[in-house]
């Protein structure tokens, strides 16, 4: 879990491709912001990855709760980074739009701080029932657990749409469990 600090790449060139498709100026404040403080993260890390992943052992036992601040904006690689971006930049125009900036800004803070708890949670249970410690040892980063809060927001506030997952028309309120099915098969680390 280790990426070199400062790399230009494919996935970083095309997400700023895709955001100068859409606009600066169409860009609502919050939104944008996210998208640079993980972009400027992406490129100035202020860890190495496993200094900022979050665990059950490093979350929970040694107490390092900065990384539950620090997981979210660090990203393993820049397709990681590039599909969780473009992610964040449609929520958040459709979502940032619609609760204000304000309310959008603390969402994505309270959902940045809880997607680091439940990973915790979630993993400490697993290791008990599985009873299998290696999932405590277990380390994540990025912003995939809050975007998978938002698009359930999302699909709260516009109910009956149809989205498209890997070509398929699947009902919105089930479409980000299949994402999250599909996330896993293409990339189960």
């Amino acid at each position: 879990m280790q990426r070199r600090q400062g790399r230009v790449s494919a996935g970083l060139l095309l997400l700023l491709y895709q955001i100068s498709q859409v606009g600066l100026q169409n860009i609502p404040s919050v939104t944008l912001a996210v998208l640079a403080l993980n972009i400027f993260l992406f490129l100035s890390p202020v860890r190495l990855l496993h200094k900022v992943c979050i665990s059950v052992e490093e979350g929970f036992y040694r107490r390092n709760w900065q990384r539950l601040l620090l997981s979210p904006v660090h990203h393993a690689d820049d397709w990681h980074l590039y599909f969780n971006m473009v992610s964040m930049l449609w929520k958040g125009m459709m979502l940032e739009k619609r609760l204000k900036s304000g309310w959008f800004a603390y969402i994505i803070a309270v959902f940045s701080l809880l997607t680091g708890v439940v990973y915790m949670v979630l993993e400490f249970l697993l290791a008990k029932i599985l009873d299998d410690p290696l999932y405590e040892k277990s380390c994540a980063v990025g912003f995939s657990g809050v975007l998978f809060a938002l698009k359930v927001l999302n699909n709260h506030y516009n109910p009956g749409r149809v989205s498209t997952v890997l070509g398929l028309p699947i009902p919105s309120k089930y479409a980000c469990w299949v994402e999250l099915l599909a996330i896993h098969l293409i990339s189960p680390g």
